[in-house]
C-alpha cells in the first residue's frame, strides 16, 4: 500500500535543496570524511491504527574541492489497521479484503478499520551537487523506491546561481517521477460493487497502472543582514494517471434510513469501489524566516497550498533552538495545518441516485485541522558527534461535509486522530 504520508518526494529536495546558503554551514566535513546522520523513527496511532517503523541512514562527502554527494538509505515497516473509507454504522459491517480471499467483520458504532493493512517499503535517494563556476551550482538527484504494491523512480536537477556578494541566491529545479501501481487483488474498477468474499461472481478488476509527476519550484533566498535569512519558493505539479486509492471504498446508503443498502444482489455488498480524476494541478507557496538572537535562532515557516481537486491548505510551522551551553540544545516545535476538503469528498452515495462523475470518502481528503507539539534534545557525545531525542504529540479533527440521513446523524463520521511520534538520531563523522 502506497505510504503517501511518509514519502519524501522530489518536490521536497527541491525547496530543500533552494535553500543553499541556510545549508552552507552543514556541508563542512573534511574530504577525507563522511557525514554520518542514523535515525530510527517511531510513528503510532494508538493499539487500533497504523504503527511505524523508519530507520534511516543519511551519508554525504565532500569528494573533491567545492564537490557532494549525499546518499540516504530509507526503511519503513508498517502494521495495522486504516479506515477503509466506509463510515460507522448502527449494524455490524462485514467487508471483503483487498485479495478477495476472505473477509473482516466491524461491530456497530465502529469506525471500518481494514486491519490486513501491512507494508514495507524500501528507498534509496541520492545527490550530486558541484559548482559549475564561482556562483553558480547544480544539484541533480535522484531516487528508487519499492513498497508491496508500489514502484517509484524520479529524477530531477536544481539549479543556484548568487547575486548581490552571495547575499541573493535564485534557483529553479525540475523533477520527473514515474510510478507503477500493483495492487494487493489487483485494480478494483471504480464503482463496482464490492463482492462478498468467496462468491462465484468475479470482482471486476482490471491489471496494474501507472502515474507520472512532473515538478517545478522557482526559489529567492536573501540574507536580510548578520542575523536573518529569509527564503521564498513557488512550486507547481502536474500528475497524471491513475490516481484513485485502490483499496478504498464508499458505503451505499439508504435514503430513507441512512443504513447500508439491502437492495443488493445476492454476491454484492453495499459498498462501491472510490474514483478520483486522472489528472491533479498541485500549487504551492513557501516562506521561510530564519532568525540568530544572541545564541538561539527561531525557524518559522508558512506554506500555502492549493489544486484543481478543489483542496487548499495553510501550515505555519515554528521551531525555536534553545542553547543549553556545551552544544546541548533543546527545540521545541509547533506545527498548526488546515485542509479544506476536495470538491469529489463524500461520506457515501445513495442507492437509487445517479453516481457523481467521481467520489471519494478518504478522511486525507477532507476537511481537517491538524495540531503538532513537539520537542527536540541534542547533544553531543564525543568530537563531532551528537545524539539526539524528539517526541511529538499530533491531533487531527474532521469536519462532516454534507447532509447526513438517518443513522448517519447518530454516528461520528469523521473521528479524531491522535499520533505519538519517536525519533532517536546519532549524528558523526566516519
Amino acid at each position: 500500500m502506497q505510504l503517501k504520508s511518509r514519502k519524501k518526494s522530489i518536490k521536497s529536495q527541491l525547496a530543500l535543496a533552494s535553500c543553499s546558503l541556510l545549508q552552507a554551514t552543514s556541508q563542512q566535513a573534511s574530504a577525507s570524511d563522511w557525514d554520518i546522520q542514523t535515525d530510527v523513527l517511531l510513528y503510532t496511532e494508538g493499539t487500533e491504527r497504523v504503527s511505524l517503523m523508519e530507520p534511516v541512514i543519511n551519508a554525504s562527502k565532500e569528494i573533491a574541492d567545492d564537490e557532494f554527494v549525499d546518499i540516504k538509505l530509507v526503511y519503513d515497516a508498517l502494521t495495522g489497521a486504516t479506515p477503509n473509507g466506509a463510515h460507522a454504522s448502527s449494524q455490524a459491517q462485514t467487508f471483503t479484503t483487498p485479495s478477495g480471499n476472505s473477509a473482516y467483520t466491524i461491530g456497530p458504532n465502529k469506525l471500518p478499520l481494514n486491519d490486513t493493512f501491512r507494508d514495507i517499503r524500501v528507498s534509496v535517494l541520492g545527490d550530486w551537487n558541484y559548482a559549475l563556476n564561482r556562483l553558480t551550482r547544480i544539484n541533480w538527484s535522484g531516487s528508487l523506491s519499492s513498497e508491496i504494491d508500489y514502484k517509484s523512480l524520479s529524477a530531477g536537477a536544481t539549479l543556484s546561481h548568487d547575486l548581490n556578494q552571495r547575499n541573493t541566491t535564485l534557483t529553479a529545479g525540475l523533477a520527473f517521477s514515474s510510478d507503477r501501481l500493483d495492487p494487493i487483488g489487483s485494480i478494483n474498477t471504480p464503482f463496482a460493487p464490492m463482492i462478498r468474499a468467496g462468491s462465484a461472481t468475479p470482482q471486476p478488476k482490471g491489471g496494474t497502472e501507472s502515474k507520472t509527476t512532473t515538478d517545478l519550484l522557482i526559489g529567492w533566498t536573501q540574507v536580510i543582514n548578520r542575523t536573518t535569512l529569509m527564503q521564498l519558493n513557488y512550486s507547481i505539479s502536474q500528475a497524471s494517471g491513475y490516481l484513485t486509492d485502490p483499496y478504498k471504498i464508499l458505503t451505499v446508503i439508504d435514503p430513507a434510513t441512512g443504513l447500508p443498502t439491502s437492495n443488493l444482489n445476492a454476491d454484492e455488498l453495499p459498498y462501491v469501489y472510490e474514483k478520483r480524476p486522472d489528472s491533479r494541478s498541485k500549487n504551492a507557496i513557501f516562506w521561510r524566516g530564519v532568525h540568530h538572537l544572541s545564541e538561539d535562532v527561531v525557524n518559522l515557516s508558512y506554506r500555502y497550498y492549493w489544486d484543481d481537486w478543489g483542496v487548499s491548505s495553510h501550515t505555519l510551522d515554528l521551531h525555536y533552538r534553545y542553547e543549553l551551553g556545551g552544544g546541548s540544545y533543546l527545540q521545541p516545535h509547533a506545527r498548526l495545518y488546515l485542509q479544506s476538503a476536495a470538491d469529489f469528498y463524500r461520506h457515501s452515495v445513495t442507492d437509487g441516485s445517479p453516481l457523481p462523475d467521481y467520489a471519494s470518502a478518504d478522511y486525507r481528503l477532507g476537511e481537517m485541522t491538524s495540531t503538532t507539539i513537539g520537542l527536540k534534545y541534542g547533544k553531543p557525545t564525543g568530537h563531532n558527534q551528537e545524539l539526539s531525542m524528539r517526541v511529538e504529540l499530533m491531533q487531527q479533527n474532521y469536519s462532516t461535509v454534507g447532509t447526513l440521513v438517518g443513522d448517519q446523524q447518530n454516528q461520528d463520521m469523521t473521528p479524531a486522530l491522535q499520533a505519538l511520534i519517536l525519533q532517536l538520531g546519532y549524528h558523526f563523522y566516519w
